[in-house]
C-alpha cells in the first residue's frame, strides 16, 4: 500500500503530526461534551431515526395500504427527530469549532504523511516518462457523457497532436474497431467514453500488450478516478500519448467479459434491467422492490461459497470488483486504494427484514458495515455464482444477461496503462486520511517521534 519514506520527517512534518493529533483530540472532547449536555435529545433523535428506517423497509417492500401506513409512520418519526433536535440546546459555536479543528487535523495529517496535493504532485514529477507514441489511436464515443467528446473538440485536438481519431458510429462494433486499429499499427490506443467502453478497448490493448490511455469522456468515469486522473481535464488526458508515465494494472472478467470497475448482482441489477428505469428511476424502483423484498418474494437465486467455505443460497446484493473498494469509511468511499493487487474484491449483503435493515443502516452510518451479520467482504483470485437460470448482471454500468454459472477472474497486471505526466495517479481512497483510524494514528505518532511513515505513490491507486 505504500513504502517507507527515504529519510526522516522534517521539523515541519513532525509539528504537523503533533498538531493533527492535538486537533482531533480537542474536537472529540467538544463533540462528546455536547452529546453529554443533550443526552435525552440525542437518544430521542437516534430512536426516531431507527424507527424511521424500520418503517422505510415496509415502504419499499410493500404495496397499497401497508405502504401508505408505513409512509405515515416514517413521516411521524422524522418529525420526532426534528423535535428532538429543536429541544436540544446545541451550541453552534462549539460544533463549528469542532468542525474547524477536524478540518485542521486532516490538513495537518495530510502534510505530515505527505499526502497533500503538493507532495503527490512532487511524487508524480519523479516518475519516469515513457517515449511518445509513434502511431497513437483514440477511439471516441461522441454520445457518451452527454456529448463530452464534441464539447471538448477531441477530434480537432487529436488532429492537432497527430493522434488518429476513430469515431464510434451507430451499429459499429467497438471491439472490432479496436482490433482493427491494433492490426493497422497502433502502438498506443485509447478510449474516450464511459467505463463500459473503456473496458472493451482495454481488453484489446491487454491482449496485444500495448499501452492504453483512458480519456474521461463518459458520465461518471469511475475508472479514471481510480487511476488518479482529473476527470474534468478531458483534453489534458491526451498528453499521455506524447509523454505519459506507464504502469501495469489489473483487469477482471466475468464469463470472459472484461470489466475495469465492477459487476453487480441482486436488487440493483434487477431494477436497472427494467425498460422504464432510465426515464423513471424512483417509480420503477417502487414498483419492482415489493416483488424482490416483500413477504411473498422468492429469494434471489444467487448461490455462492463464502470465504470460509460456507455455502449461501441467496443474497440481496453481490458486488464483485477489480480489486476491493473502500466501502466502510467516508474518506475515499466508493473508490479503490489500488488496482494492481491481483485480486477481486467481493462483497455480499443479505437483508431479510425491517430489523436487519435498521441494523444495517445504523452500522453503515457508523462506518461499521462489516459488523452486520449479513455482510461478507473478502478478496480472492476467482469467484463463482451459481443459479438455476439466466442471471442479470450489471457490468461497468451496463446491464447484461448471462448464463450460469458466472465465473469471475482477476487478471493481474494485464493492462499497461499510460497517464499524462501531470496526473496525480492516486485514487481518493489512497489519498484519504482517516484521522481516527488506528493505522493513521500510529503513523502520526511515528512521524511526531521523528520516524518515517507510509508514503502514498502512484503504485497504490
Amino acid at each position: 500500500m505504500g513504502e517507507d519514506l527515504p529519510g526522516r520527517p522534517s521539523a515541519g512534518e513532525r509539528l504537523a503530526a503533533l498538531a493533527a493529533l492535538a486537533c482531533v483530540a480537542a474536537a472529540a472532547v467538544l463533540v462528546l461534551t455536547e452529546v453529554a449536555r443533550n443526552l435525552l435529545a440525542v437518544l430521542g433523535a437516534g430512536l426516531g431515526l431507527m424507527l424511521c428506517i424500520f418503517a422505510g423497509w415496509y415502504v419499499v417492500s410493500r404495496r397499497g395500504a401497508a405502504r401508505l401506513a408505513a409512509g405515515l409512520i416514517m413521516a411521524a418519526e422524522l418529525a420526532l427527530v426534528v423535535c428532538s433536535l429543536l429541544y436540544a440546546h446545541i451550541s453552534v459555536l462549539r460544533l463549528a469549532l469542532a468542525a474547524a479543528l477536524s478540518v485542521l487535523s486532516v490538513a495537518a495529517a495530510r502534510h505530515a504523511l505527505r499526502r497533500s496535493r503538493g507532495a503527490l504532485d512532487s511524487a508524480a514529477r519523479r516518475r519516469p516518462v515513457a517515449a511518445a507514441a509513434r502511431h497513437p489511436v483514440l477511439i471516441m464515443n461522441l454520445k457518451s457523457g452527454g456529448g463530452k467528446a464534441e464539447r471538448f473538440r477531441l477530434a480537432q485536438e487529436c488532429h492537432r497532436r497527430g493522434i488518429t481519431s476513430v469515431v464510434l458510429g451507430p451499429g459499429d462494433d467497438l471491439l472490432q474497431l479496436a482490433k482493427d486499429a491494433v492490426a493497422q499499427g497502433a502502438d498506443v490506443i485509447g478510449m474516450a467514453g464511459g467505463d463500459g467502453s473503456q473496458a472493451l478497448v482495454a481488453a484489446v490493448a491487454a491482449q496485444s500488450d500495448i499501452p492504453y490511455v483512458c480519456v474521461p469522456a463518459g458520465t461518471r468515469n469511475h475508472f479514471a478516478l481510480d487511476l488518479g486522473l482529473d476527470r474534468d481535464d478531458v483534453v489534458g488526458a491526451l498528453d499521455a500519448f506524447a509523454a505519459g508515465t506507464e504502469r501495469r494494472i489489473d483487469l477482471a472478467s466475468v464469463n470472459g467479459r472484461t470489466f475495469v470497475n465492477n459487476a453487480s448482482l441482486g436488487l440493483y441489477a434487477s431494477i436497472t434491467e427494467s425498460a422504464q428505469y432510465r426515464d423513471a428511476k424512483l417509480r420503477t424502483a417502487a414498483a419492482v422492490l415489493p416483488d424482490l423484498l416483500g413477504p411473498d418474494a422468492d429469494p434471489l437465486d444467487l448461490s455462492f461459497t463464502g470465504p470460509d467455505g460456507t455455502s449461501y443460497q441467496a443474497a440481496q446484493m453481490i458486488l464483485v470488483s477489480n480489486n476491493p473498494y473502500q466501502l466502510a469509511h467516508a474518506g475515499g468511499r466508493g473508490t479503490r486504494k489500488r488496482i494492481d493487487g491481483g485480486v477481486l474484491g467481493i462483497v455480499t449483503a443479505r437483508i431479510t427484514n425491517a430489523a436487519e435493515a435498521s441494523q444495517f443502516v445504523a452500522l453503515q452510518a457508523a462506518g461499521q458495515a462489516r459488523r452486520f451479520p449479513g455482510w461478507l467482504e473478502w478478496s480472492a483470485r476467482t469467484f463463482e455464482i451459481r443459479s438455476a437460470g439466466l442471471v442479470q448482471v450489471g457490468v461497468d454500468g451496463e446491464t447484461l444477461v448471462m448464463d450460469a454459472p458466472l465465473t469471475f477472474r482477476s487478471q493481474p497486471g494485464a493492462l499497461r496503462v499510460r497517464l499524462p505526466p501531470h496526473a496525480v495517479g492516486v485514487s481518493p481512497a489512497a489519498r484519504a486520511v482517516r484521522i481516527l483510524a488506528r493505522s493513521t494514528t500510529a503513523d502520526l505518532a511515528r512521524v511526531s517521534a521523528g520516524r518515517s511513515a507510509a508514503l502514498v505513490t502512484n503504485e497504490t491507486s
